[in-house]
């Protein structure tokens, strides 16, 4: 169309999702629930280990969300990201959102030791250095994280997830429960999840020795004849909430129960919850769980509502913070 001596065009907003091998079936639910279809995407792993991403059809103009959860082989996936944002950028997408449910080497996230990386940051100055505009994530390690980029982080939380299944589970306003953080990093989150539920909450004290050593020490709090809800972020060995579970039992607790929004579950974490004195670990579906192994005792519940409705409103234009009525930060 002509106006004025100049050339002008009026296009509709295109949105695209696209996932990467890290777990596909988190991004199938995701476009399920936005009612489209998965762009299709040719991965290949040359035999050298090298990475090639090509989309198969255009994504000129449009907004692409990226969806890799950064899980086993973390490394691959992590790579895999990179060169799919990479492609999108020279294939003239408009706009790049890498979805990142689990943000692998949070933990990582400042200098506890002489000479040590802040692997963090790195992740953060590649994903930036790729092409990616704006990143999508769930419950990271600590909230400086976000700090790293330059450009908008939309921190999600599965806290309202946790609520809801609790308060179905018959634990708001119960006399006989209690909310626990396993380690004095998770008070704010475990005070948070006791003001939804309407309980009291105590504290888990803990030495750490090493990265996976552990040693809990004591309970502030009152336990004896609760049910206890441990809240963390992720469960790696699940060293962390076994010995708690123990020291809360030890302590007159009738019940535990774990929560954590990612489910890492590496070296002999599955065989360990299974023989723990834990009664039930609730997890989301950041990181799919592994085949083959004893999870009678985990229950996995579905952020895809979460994710579907966060890409929406980012493509849309509209608030983030509506999702979480106003709640999306816990830090």
């Amino acid at each position: 169309m002509m106006q004025d001596g100049y050339l002008t065009q009026t296009t509709e907003k295109r949105l695209i999702i696209v996932s990467g091998q890290g777990y596909p079936a988190l991004a199938e639910k995701i476009a399920e629930r936005l009612d489209v279809e998965l762009n299709r995407v040719e991965l290949i792993e040359f035999p050298n280990g090298e990475l090639y991403a090509r989309y198969l059809e255009s994504v000129r103009g449009a907004d692409m969300f990226i969806v890799q959860s950064l899980c086993d082989p973390v490394n691959k996936n992590l790579m895999q990201l990179l060169v799919m944002i990479d492609a999108a950028k020279r294939a003239s997408a408009k706009r790049i959102v890498a979805v990142i449910p689990w943000y692998a080497y949070s933990r990582q996230d400042r200098k506890t030791k002489p000479r040590e990386p802040i692997t963090a940051r790195l992740v953060a100055n590649m994903i930036q250095a790729a092409g990616a505009e704006r990143v999508m994530t769930m419950d990271l390690h600590s909230g400086q994280i976000e700090g790293y980029f330059s450009f908008p982080v939309d921190h999600l939380t599965a806290m309202h997830t946790f609520v809801d299944y609790f308060v179905e589970g018959g634990f708001r306003d119960a006399d006989d429960a209690v909310v626990v953080a396993p380690d004095t990093g998770e008070v704010k989150v475990a005070k948070q999840l006791a003001g939804h539920l309407r309980l009291p909450w105590a504290i888990v004290n803990k030495m750490r020795y090493k990265a996976d050593e552990s040693e809990v020490t004591h309970v502030i709090g009152e336990v004896e004849g609760k049910r206890a809800i441990m809240i963390d972020d992720v469960i790696a060995t699940g060293g962390t909430l076994i010995n708690a579970a123990e020291r809360l039992v030890a302590g007159g607790a009738t019940e535990v129960y774990a929560a954590a929004t990612h489910g890492e579950f590496s070296g002999k974490a599955y065989r360990r919850i299974e023989d723990s004195l834990i009664r039930e670990v609730v997890v989301t579906d950041t990181l799919p769980l592994k085949e083959g192994e004893p999870r009678s005792k985990i229950r996995t519940l579905t952020i895809a509502p979460i994710l579907a409705s966060t890409i929406k409103n980012v493509f849309t234009d509209a608030s983030v913070s509506e999702v979480f009525m106003g709640e999306n930060q816990l830090f």
